[in-house]
C-alpha cells in the first residue's frame, strides 16, 4: 500500500474516508493522494466557450478549491508526511479510474451513504461503479474512521480456487496490521454445506499461506449477506473483506444482490477486491 487514493468532495463521507486513509497510511507508511473532480456541464468543450463559465471565473473557482484542499490536508492529515492533492475536470468515475492508473495507486478509500434507495442513486452510483470496475482494492466506509484499528478482519468467501488472487491481495493489506483474520463461509438453505466440508475447504484454500493468527468459520444463515452481517456483529469485526467479479454491479460479489444489501446495511468498512 505505497499509494492510497482518496476521492473527496468535502462531504461528511469524504471526511470519514480521509480519516480512515490517514490511519492506514500512518500504519503502512503510505503516500496519500487527495483527488477532487469538477464535473463540467454536458457538452462543454472549451473553458472559454461556455456562457456561464468564463476563464476568470473558472480560475477563481480552482484557486478556492485548491485553498480548501490545503486546509483539508491540515485538518485530516496533520501527522501524515506525504500528502499530495490534485483537481481534475472529469466525471468522478472517470477521474478516479484515470488518476489511479496514471499514478500507480495501490488502494482507493471512498466514503458512501446509501442508506435509502434515493441516496444510493444520487450518491452511491459512483462508488458502486468504482468498486465494480476497479482492478485496485477499494475500501468503502460510512463511519468516522479516525479510530480505525482493525483487530478483527473478516474475509468472507466461497473459498474456491479462483479466489486465491483476491485473498493474496487481502493479505497484502492485512499484514500492515496486527489483526486476527476470520475466514468466513456462509451456508444457506439453498446452498448448504456441512461444517466439516466447509472447514476442510477453507483449510485446503489457506494451506500454502502459512497463516498464524486466524479462525475458520462456517456460519449458517438465511442469506449470505445476513450471515456476513450477523457474524461480523457477533465478533465485533472492524472491517469486512470481499471479492467481486465486477459483472453487473456490487450485486454480483457472490450472487443476487448480496453486496448491494451489504452496502446499505453494513456500518463497518468494506474492502473489495476484483477477481
Amino acid at each position: 500500500m505505497k499509494k492510497i487514493l482518496v476521492p473527496i468532495d468535502f462531504s461528511k463521507p469524504s471526511e470519514y474516508a480521509s480519516k480512515l486513509a490517514s490511519t492506514i497510511a500512518k500504519k503502512a507508511n503510505s503516500e496519500v493522494h487527495l483527488l477532487h473532480m469538477v464535473e463540467l456541464p454536458t457538452g462543454f468543450v472549451d473553458m472559454g466557450s461556455g456562457v456561464n463559465f468564463s476563464i476568470p471565473e473558472s480560475m477563481l473557482y480552482i484557486r478556492k478549491v485548491r485553498d480548501r484542499m490545503l486546509d483539508y490536508k491540515k485538518m485530516f492529515f496533520p501527522k501524515n508526511d506525504n500528502i499530495k492533492h490534485a483537481i481534475r475536470f472529469q466525471t468522478p468515475y472517470d477521474g478516479i479510474q484515470d488518476y489511479s492508473k496514471k499514478n500507480g495507486t495501490d488502494l482507493i478509500v471512498m466514503g458512501a451513504k446509501g442508506h435509502t434507495n434515493l441516496e444510493e442513486i444520487l450518491i452511491g452510483s459512483n462508488t458502486e461503479k468504482v468498486v465494480r470496475n476497479s482492478n485496485i482494492p477499494v475500501i468503502v466506509t460510512k463511519k468516522n474512521g479516525d479510530d480505525f484499528n482493525p483487530g478483527n478482519i473478516v474475509f468472507a468467501s466461497s473459498f474456491k480456487p479462483n479466489k486465491n488472487q483476491a485473498f493474496e491481495r487481502f493479505l497484502d493489506f492485512a499484514k500492515s496490521f496486527d489483526s486476527t483474520i476470520h475466514l468466513l463461509k456462509i451456508n444457506t438453505p439453498q446452498k448448504f454445506e456441512n461444517t466439516q466440508e466447509t472447514n476442510q475447504r477453507i483449510k485446503k484454500f489457506i494451506d500454502k499461506y502459512g497463516l498464524k493468527n486466524y479462525t475458520i468459520n462456517a456460519y449458517n444463515d438465511s442469506s449470505i449477506e445476513k450471515g456476513i452481517l450477523n457474524f461480523s456483529t457477533e465478533i465485533d469485526a472492524d472491517i469486512i473483506a470481499l471479492a467481486t467479479h465486477g459483472r453487473s454491479g456490487l450485486s454480483h460479489i457472490f450472487n443476487g444482490s448480496i453486496t448491494k444489501n451489504l452496502s446499505k446495511n453494513a456500518i463497518r468498512p468494506m474492502l473489495t477486491f476484483k477477481v
